[in-house]
């Protein structure tokens, strides 16, 4: 076979070969596409990750206990419960929760606090980036100012009191970490203690019925010691890596024995109250109780000094110790202290 007889066959060949590939081969249109989709997946699980949705439980139990008992206050027929404004207030502090976790991630990060061993790696390990967290933090405060805005347009409150209510909660929970930084100079405990507390019951109950029930504090106690033993757990876990960067904590301040005591008391005297109010108001307080074996096995976890996972299990607790409070008190026929209307 002469030289140009077999360069045709070559390129005939290759020319087959070719056609093949082409009509196999995904169109370029479709192959692009679908890196697209999955980078987009990937980075609303980046923003979703970012918003640490394991801890929003403690904004949340705290806003339908609020709502529940303003169910229960609201028994008669001049005044509805209104479901619109539950959905709203629920929009609205936990929008407000999220931001400040956000807040949280960006100063732990600028000051040096956050790196390879945190268990916040949103910034640590680049899956965002500064910029994307300030956004992020920012849309999230505008999202929750505009359920605010609609809230109150419904709300039967005054809009100057519901609005102190909640504004006190947004710039505490941007100060916890930003501006003042309550958490580096020790108070940011009873920063928790009041807003996830006081603060998101009151305005929950305040969004349905416009009065403020001061009796409603006694309420919160054991979702605000519960939550409390949360961001302790989770401060006593980094007290090592935040002494190095020069902040303080109260688990700083204490040491880890102490520390350790602070957690069974913050975790086991929601226990006590409940087994009170049982004894004296109604066996439906009882119910919360049924968590109880789960709180024991966390704080012999925690007595271990194998601390790392405590956090995000006392949030777990937190979880199911507040919906069975929140069922308790919406099974009680006559919740004490607070008086139908």
């Amino acid at each position: 076979m002469s030289r140009s007889d077999s360069e045709k066959k070559s390129i005939r060949n290759g020319d087959v070969q070719r056609d093949d590939f082409d009509r196999n081969a995904p169109s370029s249109s479709s192959s692009s596409s679908s890196p697209m989709k999955k980078s987009g997946l990937m980075k609303l699980s980046s923003y979703v990750l970012a918003l640490r949705p394991w801890s929003l439980s403690g904004s949340l139990m705290p806003t339908l206990l609020g709502s529940t008992i303003a169910y229960k206050y609201l028994d008669n027929e001049e005044q509805e419960f209104n479901y619109i404004t539950l959905l709203l207030t629920i929009f609205t502090v936990v929008t407000v929760h999220g931001a400040g976790n956000v807040v949280n991630t960006y100063f732990d990060y600028v000051k040096g606090i956050d790196n390879r061993k945190s268990d916040d790696r949103i910034l640590v390990d680049h899956i965002l980036t500064k910029d994307e967290v300030v956004s992020l933090g920012a849309y999230l405060y505008l999202a929750g100012c505009i359920g605010f805005i609609l809230l109150a347009s419904i709300s039967p409150a005054k809009m100057e009191h519901l609005a102190l209510v909640y504004f006190g909660g947004l710039s505490s929970s941007f100060l916890y970490t930003g501006g003042i930084g309550f958490k580096y100079i020790a108070l940011g405990d009873v920063i928790i203690l009041i807003l996830f507390g006081p603060i998101s019951v009151l305005f929950a109950f305040m969004s349905q019925t416009g009065r403020c029930e001061w009796a409603t504090i006694y309420y919160a106690i054991p979702l605000a010691l519960n939550t409390e033993a949360i961001s302790h757990s989770n401060n006593t876990r980094d007290s090592e890596s935040d002494k190095k960067v020069g902040i303080v904590t109260l688990a700083i301040l204490i040491g880890h024995t102490a520390s350790h005591v602070l957690y069974a008391f913050l975790l086991f005297t929601p226990y006590i109250m409940f087994i009170v109010l049982t004894l004296k108001y109604s066996k439906w307080f009882i119910l919360p109780l049924i968590t109880l074996p789960g709180a024991f096995k966390i704080e012999k976890q925690f007595r271990s000094n194998d601390i790392n996972s405590v956090p995000k299990k006392t949030a777990k607790l937190n979880l199911f110790f507040g919906c069975l409070y929140v069922l308790a008190c919406s099974l009680v026929h006559t919740l004490p202290y607070i008086t139908k209307r």
